[in-house]
């Protein structure tokens, strides 16, 4: 069976740098100040919509109200400036285009000296002075995938349904910079549900276990594929659950992008139900559910929805041997899964 989904036309990012310096002559930054990898894209996008640059008064900033954690949000509310890099491209252009506006931002914070944000995967995007600034070759690990960890049903008493987690970039635990947002991203609780008696066809559940979680992508639609949720997961394990998710969002980005660059302006991709890594029959891709953009399924059912953004995920749940192979079975806590204090390193994944 293969599953059809729409690509837009054109994506927008929008990065977003708070401080409290009065904002230079932008033009003396961009392209300028810039690494020489993005210099020669941004001088030919700058003045289009491609790429534009707006300094706001804080107080009358459309930004004042991102998607972020509350010490985040408190931070961007406090700064006196804030200086919007928006990009408007065609979804064939992307990610350079994305990379381009994001270089941009990240001179502008160098030369303000404040903190950048990117609004659509929910934290901050960190200046590394040993760094090279934005790298030329695209890595979706690059802080450019954002994830909310939630539970599939928050009144039946599991821990991770009172305490949401958020978070971008690497996996949680693998270093400063991780875990934006109300939560910090990591499992709490025994992995048990009171009154729950497992969840029938997730993978790797125990009887009496909890499946509850769900991890949910945030910033894949900037490159014109839906976000995707994984689901069937046990709530005790949600440092396995976002190496999971990034592993099937790299999969799937890597073949969407390769799809863009020989279908440019094609209003739909379809692909196999079944997603593969590195040869091997890794998750199943369903249908999302929402009010948007009408979802095909060749071969099979037809009239699924799948909404655009947002609202019409890509559904991905491990296949039974994936799950094995990761540390997402209830029972044992993250860190104490066969003596591997790194569980999310798992071999399995594929992920470093």
């Amino acid at each position: 069976m293969r599953i059809t989904y729409p690509v837009p036309a054109q994506t927008s990012s929008v990065f977003v740098v708070v401080t409290d310096r009065t904002p230079a002559d932008l033009s003396s930054v961009v392209p300028w100040r810039m690494g020489p990898a993005h210099r020669r894209g941004a001088r030919e996008a700058l003045g289009t919509p491609r790429l534009a640059l707006e300094a706001f008064r804080s107080a009358r900033s459309p930004w004042r109200r991102m998607d972020l954690g509350r010490d985040d949000l408190k931070q961007v509310r406090r700064a006196r400036h804030h200086v919007v890099v928006t990009s408007t491209a065609p979804v064939e252009e992307q990610p350079e285009a994305a990379q381009v506006a994001r270089a941009v931002a990240r001179a502008v914070a160098e030369a303000c000296r404040g903190t950048l944000y990117d609004p659509l995967v929910g934290g901050v995007i960190y200046h590394c002075a040993e760094c090279p600034g934005e790298r030329e070759d695209f890595d979706l690990g690059d802080d450019w995938l954002g994830w909310r960890l939630s539970c599939a049903d928050p009144e039946a008493g599991c821990p991770r349904g009172a305490d949401p987690g958020d978070g971008f970039g690497g996996v949680p635990g693998d270093g400063p910079g991780v875990g934006a947002g109300d939560g910090p991203g990591v499992g709490t609780g025994d992995g048990v549900c009171p009154g729950a008696g497992g969840v029938e066809g997730a993978v790797g559940v125990d009887p009496g276990g909890c499946a509850c979680l769900v991890a949910r992508s945030r910033g894949l639609w900037r490159f014109g594929l839906p976000e995707i949720t994984l689901t069937g997961l046990a709530c005790v394990h949600s440092l396995c659950a976002v190496t999971a998710l990034r592993t099937a969002a790299e999969a799937l980005l890597e073949g969407h992008l390769t799809w863009l660059s020989t279908s440019p302006q094609a209003p739909f991709r379809s692909i196999d139900h079944r997603l593969r890594v590195a040869g091997a029959e890794y998750a199943v891709v369903s249908s999302g559910w929402g009010e948007g953009g009408r979802l095909r399924l060749d071969g099979g059912e037809s009239g699924a929805l799948l909404g655009w953004p947002g609202t019409g995920d890509l559904r991905v749940r491990l296949t039974p041997e994936a799950a094995a192979c990761a540390c997402l079975r209830p029972g044992r806590s993250s860190g104490q899964d066969g003596g591997n204090r790194h569980p999310h390193h798992t071999p399995g994944l594929l992920v470093a």
